[in-house]
């Protein structure tokens, strides 16, 4: 194919996939939240949305209420998240002529892209902005590390502002109109934090269960995935007759054997690895842009003094030993 993934607006992409849903038999009920679990003998029976007539009992309750699952915890599978185990995200989307998005990006129609920026986009915190392209309108956002913010006193939406206010950025956005604006927590704490995922009669899938591969940026897959497999698990519970965690452990195997585990495995030292080298969002790149800057201006200095000046400035962003380490951890990470 002549595309490598996909832009979907969640307001349009949800409702068509719960219709997808309803098509293949399943019962949706919107406008509805769930309060907390119900509870007989030891184990989760169903749950209940706190209104008059607003219990619902199940063999099995699968678990997907996002990255701060209350409901999680009050099933006992995980504590409270660290903040240091999750993102802050701020997202705006702009709406722009398509004609317009089209000349700006160098695209044509049904085309698309995507921009990720390291660095200065999140004050050198560890997080990206982001501009994703859609039809007629523009997805631009910025995260960081809870943890982070609150270290720094920073908060996204300024930081948001900023990145929006570049100089690289303000023209791509220029006359757009704000039409949306949201902020979402994303789980950073991947293979070292995951939960339980499984207890009698509960089943925990997607950003409630940890599974998000920050490297990558995959979530909606991890969560589609993984509410796959958890579906296969309640037929194969179905079939036995048995909702005990014994039987629905099966999940877990199934998880193992897809790309979730061996993917959130591979990545487990990744944010660990950047976080502790602050440097690899500040000073090296800015090194890097430097160096580039000098190699590239048409002045009056010979090539000579160039060449000494931005070998001067790479080594002290890039002092040998160090560097040496750097590489030597950064292999045993990702190998």
């Amino acid at each position: 194919a002549p595309y490598n993934s996909f832009t979907v607006l969640r307001a349009d992409w949800d409702q068509w996939f719960a219709s997808k849903c309803e098509e293949a038999g399943a019962f949706v009920i919107p406008e509805m939240v769930v309060t907390d679990l119900l509870w007989r003998d030891g184990r989760v029976v169903g749950v209940t949305t706190g209104q008059e007539e607003g219990d619902l009992y199940a063999d099995v309750v699968i678990i997907a209420d996002g990255a701060n699952s209350l409901l999680a915890q009050k099933a006992g599978m995980h504590k409270e998240w660290e903040p240091k185990e999750q993102a802050l995200v701020a997202k705006e989307l702009i709406q722009l002529d398509e004609q317009i998005i089209n000349e700006r990006f160098n695209v044509s129609d049904d085309r698309g892209v995507a921009m990720e920026i390291f660095g200065q986009s999140t004050s050198y915190l560890l997080g990206y902005g982001f501009i994703y392209t859609n039809k007629n309108t523009l997805s631009i956002g910025t995260g960081a590390l809870l943890s982070d913010l609150k270290e720094t006193g920073l908060n996204v939406s300024d930081i948001l502002n900023r990145f929006k206010s570049h100089p690289s950025i303000a023209p791509l956005i220029e006359g757009g109109e704000m039409t949306e604006y949201s902020a979402h927590l994303i789980p950073e704490g991947g293979w070292y934090s995951l939960p339980k995922l499984f207890i009698d009669g509960v089943l925990l899938v997607g950003d409630a269960a940890m599974m998000v591969n920050p490297l990558n940026r995959e979530g909606a897959n991890f969560a589609m995935i993984s509410g796959k497999l958890a579906a296969e698990t309640t037929i194969r519970a179905k079939e036995h007759g048995d909702f005990s965690a014994a039987t629905l452990s099966h999940y877990r195997e199934l998880l193992d054997e897809s790309f979730i585990m061996k993917d959130l495995y591979k990545i487990r030292n990744i944010t660990e690895f950047a976080h502790s080298r602050p440097y690899l969002l500040n000073e090296v790149p800015e090194a890097v842009s430097r160096t580039l800057q000098e190699y590239l201006r048409v002045d009056s200095i010979p090539k000579k003094e160039k060449q000494s000046r931005m070998i001067r400035t790479m080594r002290a962003a890039l002092p040998g030993r160090r560097s040496l380490k750097d590489a030597l951890a950064a292999r045993k990470v990702m190998f």
